[in-house]
């Protein structure tokens, strides 16, 4: 079962763990998260990524990132060796929940799973009118205090 790692611009690696949390309320044992300070030197990024790292290998762990080729993609790269530690770039929900869904799977299955969450889960929603549902005389959900519209 692979460890996973969120390394991204802050605030968003703290606020996918917690929407992680939130769907998984278990999943701390298994994900990290390192925001990354804009004025944080690389090197420090790197150090305290090298030590989060250590703590959630199992030896594998996927690492995701938010940006190509910004500062935690960069330090990302440098931790990952394409065999045990993996990286992939523009995390978002639903790869990171797809990730978390199949975590007891071998390191390369949850890759392959978590980028075809994240493909699979961008799309184009279209937008539509609310039905046209007739109106019944005395019907008026306003008037019994109901909090749906």
């Amino acid at each position: 079962m692979p460890g996973l790692m969120i390394i991204a611009h802050a605030p968003f690696a703290s606020a996918l763990k917690a929407v992680a949390e939130h769907t998984f309320p278990d999943c701390s044992r298994l994900l990290e998260a390192l925001d990354v300070a804009p004025d944080t030197p690389i090197e420090e990024v790197e150090a305290q990524a090298r030590a989060m790292l250590a703590r959630v290998r199992h030896p594998d762990a996927l690492i995701f990132t938010d940006v190509f080729g910004a500062t935690p993609c960069n330090v990302a790269q440098r931790l990952g060796d394409g065999t045990q530690v993996r990286v992939i770039a523009g995390v978002n929900v639903p790869m990171l929940w797809r990730a978390l869904c199949y975590a007891t799977e071998p390191l390369e299955a949850v890759v392959m799973r978590a980028v075809s969450g994240a493909t699979q889960g961008v799309m184009q929603v279209a937008t539509s009118k609310p039905q046209n549902q007739t109106l019944k005389p005395g019907g008026n959900d306003q008037a019994k205090h109901h909090h749906q519209q």
